[in-house]
């Protein structure tokens, strides 16, 4: 029962953790003379990842591997068609020329190479089918290359400012802050990995299923909190940015970093999610030209709703 309780606390220590750590490193980052834009492009945008990010290397670590790869397809599946679906509900999300032709694509293009490097077995008659740790530093190059085309385009992105927390704290309190988050980051991301394995034990579930559901959705609410509130703000560039920019973290970063601590075996019956990943940033790319171009409309954001419960009803039915 306990395992259970902490694996619902993990997740509040990990969003809290993840708020921590935005402070405490965004109030040093201003210390240093650092621009809010900077700040906001790296410390906010890393702070929303965080905790895929931590849940992953436990994950790793223990040996979960199922966990850490339905964490970050589950989590990149629902920050399109949950998350930027309840966001284009709020209000209608119109993005730059930008976002549709180099961001979004990028995304896909995220999507193809994990399809690519997560698939050894078939393409090269290989015994299994694993994301080595060459593979990992592999995503970890593409990742750099994301994060200079992000900084390239920076002074294109309006409002991005208005997202970096405003608090100044000092250097004590700052430091706490970072240690507090890292703190529960870690214990967060422990009692989750241990509630997941638990729970899956319980209900006769497969740790995939739990990962790519309960802990991808529960990784996901800060990416939905920060949607959400720049949706109902109207800012939404901020709202489809920090989803897609999140998709590509996921991939390059996370599953990089995941994959360097430890090689992680893939499962052929993965492709299925891989596939809803990959038609998820199709379908975000189309929607950019049906209905207001450049825009996800209300309608479309309840298409993609729609779909999620469609996926996670797919993935009851079919569990063994």
């Amino acid at each position: 029962m306990l395992t259970y309780v902490l694996f619902a606390i993990g997740f509040v220590f990990l969003i809290k953790g993840a708020n921590f750590l935005v402070d405490g490193a965004t109030s040093v980052a201003r210390s240093l003379n650092v621009s809010d834009l900077v700040i906001g492009l790296t410390v906010v945008a890393f702070g929303t990842s965080t905790p895929e990010l931590f849940v992953n290397i436990i994950a790793s670590f223990k040996g979960n591997t199922d966990i850490a790869i339905g964490n970050v397809l589950g989590s990149n599946i629902a920050n399109v068609f949950l998350i930027l679906g309840i966001s284009s509900v709020i209000y209608p999300l119109a993005v730059t020329r930008g976002t549709v032709w180099k961001e979004i694509p990028f995304s896909l293009l995220a999507a193809i190479v994990l399809l690519f490097a997560a698939n050894d077995q078939v393409l090269d008659r290989a015994g299994a089918s694993i994301l080595t740790r060459t593979e990992g530093l592999i995503f970890l190059c593409f990742f750099i290359i994301f994060i200079y085309y992000t900084f390239s385009i920076a002074a294109r992105v309006e409002g991005l400012e208005a997202h970096v927390p405003a608090k100044h704290i000092g250097w004590l309190r700052s430091l706490l802050y970072i240690t507090g988050g890292l703190a529960g980051l870690t214990i967060g991301g422990k009692w989750i990995v241990d509630g997941a394995i638990a729970l899956a034990s319980k209900l006769g579930m497969s740790e995939s299923l739990i990962g790519l559901t309960i802990v991808a959705v529960g990784t996901s609410l800060p990416e939905l909190a920060t949607s959400a509130v720049a949706a109902y703000k109207k800012n939404v560039e901020i709202a489809v940015g920090n989803v897609v920019g999140s998709n590509i973290f996921n991939i390059f970063f996370v599953l990089g970093i995941s994959a360097t601590i430890k090689p992680l075996p893939f499962q052929r019956k993965n492709n299925i999610d891989l596939g809803v990943v990959i038609l998820a940033s199709l379908m975000l790319f189309f929607f950019m030209f049906t209905g207001k171009r450049r825009s996800l409309d209300r309608w479309e954001g309840i298409v993609c709703l729609l779909l999620y419960f469609g996926y996670v009803v797919f993935l009851i039915v079919n569990e063994p």
